[in-house]
């Protein structure tokens, strides 16, 4: 593959092995007399219960061991932590919750964890755990977000009164109030952030080894990044030095948030292959997934804005009830309170937020971060309740939105949400986003949907999201021996996002070489360092790590070729692989170089041997990428039928390094925003029961249910990011849900007048809308 750069639209190099069979994913995996583990799971949402008897599944064929709670008491395994520190607003700390690798006595949500079997198969394990005999005494379930909140609701946890988990406030309370007590207009709105089931195409999957010469633990699993498992499961579960265990991710498929966190049936299978002496594996099957992968979303958040007499906002103000299900997951808490609050200002200069979050424990699945883990719920509350204020003002929306951006000549601007943007042009991207999508001729079409019989509506949203700063990322780079070829090493993980490619074409650019030339490698705590990849950020922080360490490379092989060469540094120029004195014929390759550092007679003084090198980019500040969604959709009145006739966005994400990939991501995050406005819909009835616990009952999106999308940039350079880059992966799904929402309003109200409408926008939904006295 030829040499090519930053900018370019290069097809990703992984795919021809991917497509053709050749990825690794955890299942691919398998080890010499490995045993299968199979997990007996609670049938019921909140049970007291009682393992009575396990003789006869211990003597069923195939079977090796039978675990309990009073194994893992015995052998003094640690929970699984929740690691998001969340205040309350009277300075107290969050209730905590106890979650076990296999809990003790009571069960809080269908799928919890009760024992772990392990036989020589899998069918062997699955029909041994139905032979457990279990004694249970069902309790009232507390499933509803904001029901389960009230006094007198089932108590999930006793350390959480009234199941609330934390009372969390953001803003300045004070300025907010007065800024509703001096307004000429307040528009209220309550929503449904509905919840979500990940559904990633590779479900969860674990496999461990254990090495008894060296007391050692091998963890083969699918994650967003390997360190951030070993030291949960190093730290907080088995209580070792990180250097005793090993984990290691090959190819994923899929994560969107869910993947980054920590299972119990990770250290479940390491724990029964160091008591069994044996590998053990552990795959989910789909049925698991959807009663034991973290969820997302499921917030209801009552909103309001208020105005003066001509649309200018004043103040904003939000109460969110956030269930977390029933365990904090790693980061649960933080998803709905910092992660996400932060975007409540979206692009506009609202002089006063505030906002109050509730955490609520409920007899569901735990949630954490999905694909852009509480922007996509911030940005969803702003851009609903301001378009409903337009249409209560009169106002088009382009035109409320408007008069209430941020100026670009008033960037950098900080939001009363302590965010600092950097850089944009928001109102040309709306200008843009509608010329693209031909809203002036939008009137037309409509008048010809109605001739037809169909509602046609048009939706807008703006968005802006913060992402790509945190923890810092590094990068290692490594010359291989004897041959023209180096390494990267980095903590981000690929779950399908392309850093193959990235990197690649990263490091290509800066340093002049083909990109078959570099072998980018990730997933092995061993070998790559600490990081990892969510929140937008492998490409914004890893990229410019990698970006770092070939400058690094460049200024030391520039010293080594001087010496050489014997010349001055100075007089040294590179490009396309190679060091030239300048003025010259006389050069070395890159490698050439490589190979000549090994050698301390090459090198000059206090220049250390080898041309390997490392960089750790510590981000000042976040990325702010922003844009412009405008969705257009037709409903039949006799159905209810919502469909997708156009869909166009414009977005800026500064600097962009693939082209290619970037659109790829803006899809798939539209086909994921679309899903849940329309589509994905998760039940649990009162008893806590999954009642869309496969795809027979829980509806994903399909490729029938879009149109082609109109995309383009208008990209402004952030100056927060050495490559001028921002983050990209989340955005489609942060912008897609309030378009689609506020076009299906806009189709309705001319026979229903201002009407709200909820995620997920069903043809049930809008039929019982549109029909009202026949839903009744």
């Amino acid at each position: 593959m030829p040499k090519f750069g930053v900018g370019q639209a290069v097809k990703r190099t992984e795919d021809q092995r991917l497509l053709t069979g050749r990825g690794r994913y955890t299942d691919d995996m398998s080890l010499p007399n490995q045993a299968h583990a199979v997990i007996l799971r609670s049938p019921y949402a909140h049970a007291r219960f009682t393992i009575t008897d396990t003789a006869a599944a211990k003597a069923a064929p195939g079977v090796i061991t039978i675990l309990t709670n009073a194994d893992v008491r015995a052998d003094g395994l640690g929970p699984i932590p929740c690691m998001a520190p969340v205040e309350n607003r009277d300075g107290s700390q969050r209730a905590d919750t106890v979650r076990e690798l296999l809990t003790e006595n009571v069960a809080r949500h269908v799928g919890d964890c009760l024992a772990l079997v392990v036989a020589e198969t899998r069918d062997q394990a699955r029909d041994a755990a139905e032979l457990i005999e279990v004694d249970y005494d069902q309790l009232p379930a507390a499933t509803d977000t904001v029901e389960a909140s009230r006094p007198g609701a089932p108590q999930v946890w006793d350390t959480a009164p009234n199941n609330i988990c934390f009372d969390w406030g953001r803003g300045d309370k004070e300025a907010t109030d007065a800024a509703f007590n001096t307004a000429d207009r307040v528009t209220e709105v309550t929503l449904v952030n509905n919840r979500i089931v990940v559904n990633s195409m590779e479900a969860r999957g674990a496999l461990a080894d254990y090495d008894a010469a060296t007391d050692r633990m091998t963890l083969y699993t699918s994650s967003q990044g390997p360190h951030f498992l070993l030291n949960v499961l190093a730290d907080a579960i088995f209580k070792v030095d990180k250097g005793k265990i090993r984990v290691v991710t090959g190819d994923v498929g899929g994560g969107f948030g869910m993947k980054i966190f920590a299972y119990p049936e990770q250290p479940l299978v390491m724990w029964a292959a160091r008591r069994i002496g044996r590998p053990v594996k552990w795959i989910s099957d789909r049925g698991e997934a959807f009663m034991s992968d973290v969820q997302g979303r499921d917030n209801v958040t009552k909103a309001e804005l208020a105005m003066d007499s001509q649309g200018h906002f004043l103040g904003l103000r939000a109460t969110t009830y956030a269930n977390l299900g029933g365990y904090l997951s790693n980061m649960g808490p933080m998803i709905p309170t910092v992660a996400g609050t932060s975007m409540l200002a979206g692009l506009y200069k609202t002089p006063a937020i505030y906002v109050n979050v509730l955490g609520v424990m409920t007899n569901t699945v735990p949630t954490d971060a999905y694909r852009g883990a509480g922007r996509p719920e911030a940005i969803y509350v702003i851009e609903r309740v301001v378009d409903k204020a337009a249409r209560e003002l009169g106002l088009t929306p382009d035109e409320i939105r408007r008069r209430n951006f941020i100026p670009t000549e008033d960037l950098p601007y900080q939001t009363p949400m302590d965010e600092t943007y950097d850089s944009g042009e928001f109102a040309a991207i709306m200008e843009r986003g509608m010329q693209q999508a031909d809203w002036n001729g939008f009137a037309a079409r409509r008048e010809a949907a109605e001739r037809r019989g169909k509602l046609l509506g048009i939706g807008m949203s703006t968005y802006v999201e913060t992402c790509g700063g945190g923890p810092p990322e590094q990068a290692n780079i490594k010359f291989a021996d004897n041959q023209d070829q180096l390494s990267i090493y980095i903590g981000t993980q690929t779950n399908g996002q392309g850093h193959e490619t990235s990197y690649k074409q990263i490091l290509s650019g800066r340093l002049g070489l083909d990109a078959d030339a570099i072998i980018v490698a990730q997933g092995d705590s061993d070998l790559t360092p600490p990081g990892f990849t969510g929140g937008s950020r492998s490409v914004t922080n890893g990229g410019v790590a990698v970006d770092k360490v070939g400058q690094a490379i460049i200024d030391k092989g520039r010293q080594i070729a001087a010496h050489v060469m014997e010349t001055a540094a100075a007089d040294i120029e590179y490009a396309d692989a190679t060091f030239t004195v300048a003025g010259t014929d006389r050069r070395m390759s890159l490698f050439e170089v490589a190979q000549a550092s090994k050698d301390p007679a090459n090198l000059p003084d206090g220049v250390t041997p080898g041309l390997d090198e490392q960089y750790k980019n510590v981000p000042d500040a976040s990325t702010y990428p922003n844009g412009c969604h405008v969705c257009e959709v037709e409903i039949d009145p006799e159905t209810g039928v919502v469909e997708i006739t156009r869909y166009s966005v414009v977005d800026d994400f500064g600097d962009v390094v693939n082209p290619l990939l970037l659109e790829g991501q803006v899809h798939g995050g539209i086909v994921q925003g679309v899903g849940q406005a329309l589509h994905e819909h998760t039940v649990y009835d009162d008893d806590g029961q999954l009642l869309t616990g496969s795809y027979m009952d829980y509806t994903m999106p399909r490729a029938d249910d879009f149109p082609l999308f109109t995309f383009s940039t208008r990209n402004v350079r952030c100056k927060t990011n050495p490559l001028g880059i921002k983050g990209s992966g989340e955005a489609g799904a942060i912008g897609a849900p309030p378009a689609i929402i506020n076009a299906i309003v806009d189709a309705l109200q001319p026979r229903l007048g201002l009407v709200d409408v909820d995620m997920p926008a069903t043809p049930q939904v809008i039929w019982d809308l549109l029909h009202p006295q026949q839903a009744a």
